[in-house]
């Protein structure tokens, strides 16, 4: 007879085969790219597995309770790879600055960062499928790449990508932001 901790691998195995696009989808959403889309399925499955502990509890979890998971999960990568961002630009800053450039250098920093954040709220305003598509492609990523991630076709792609980046840059003018706003 079999133990339940014997059940737990297999279990978690099968629920991680199911949702792992779904999990790697997600991941692309809040902006993780390359490794950290990895780290984020090796963290549902830790999460789950710390979390429901059988395996009949792990096979019975909805979805919405996975979508959740990596969610959370997704939210604090960005936070672990936030801190870690600003540690080293902290400790690797040149000691003999002036304290004039220091200040400026500090308000360029709240400058790109408040920047950051109105063209981060301007994508949260897009359609869902236009909004996963112009972060992959502002994280870097190819049309094809963005193709073969979501499993859409080029065309598809390319479509939803140039009609969300048209939809950005009118909003990022709304707002005041861009070549025309000035």
């Amino acid at each position: 007879m079999s133990r339940p901790s014997d059940q737990v691998s297999p279990a978690l195995e099968a629920i991680v085969a199911r949702f792992a696009e779904r999990v790697r989808y997600i991941g692309v959403q809040h902006g993780l790219t390359g490794s950290d889309v990895e780290d984020l399925v090796q963290e549902v499955r830790l999460r789950l597995w710390k979390a429901l502990e059988s395996g009949e509890k792990i096979l019975a979890a909805p979805a919405s309770y996975i979508h959740r998971t990596a969610v959370s999960a997704a939210l604090d990568l960005l936070r672990r790879r936030r801190a870690r961002r600003e540690t080293p630009a902290r400790l690797s800053r040149p000691s003999g600055l002036a304290r004039l450039g220091e200040v400026a250098s500090a308000d360029r920093m709240v400058e790109e960062l408040e920047l950051q954040e109105q063209v981060g709220r301007a994508i949260d305003t897009l359609i869902p499928a236009r909004r996963g598509v112009v972060r992959m492609y502002l994280a870097g990523y190819s049309r094809e790449e963005i193709a073969d991630v979501l499993g859409w076709t080029e065309p598809k792609t390319r479509n939803l990508l140039y009609r969300g980046l048209a939809d950005l840059r009118e909003k990022l003018t709304a707002m005041g932001i861009g070549p025309r706003a000035l």
